[in-house]
C-alpha cells in the first residue's frame, strides 16, 4: 500500500493524510507533528503498508 495512508491524530482525533515508504521498507516508525493541531506523534506502519498513529506518551511508556 505504498503512497498515502489516512491517520487519525491521537491528540485533536482530526483525519489526515500521510505518505507511505514502499512495503520493502516496512514495518517502520516515523516521528510525525500532526498536520491539524501540531502535536508530535509517531506513526507506525506496519509489514502490509498499513499505518496508524500513537501520540509520544504512547510509545515512550511501553
Amino acid at each position: 500500500m505504498e503512497g498515502q495512508g489516512e491517520v487519525q491524530c491521537p491528540s485533536c482525533f482530526e483525519y489526515f493524510a500521510v505518505s507511505i515508504p514502499p512495503v520493502v521498507e516496512c514495518p517502520t516508525n516515523l516521528d510525525y507533528d500532526c498536520e491539524v493541531c501540531c502535536r508530535p506523534m509517531v506513526i507506525v506502519v506496519d509489514e502490509e503498508g498499513a499505518a496508524q498513529a500513537q501520540s509520544m506518551d504512547d510509545t515512550l511508556s511501553g
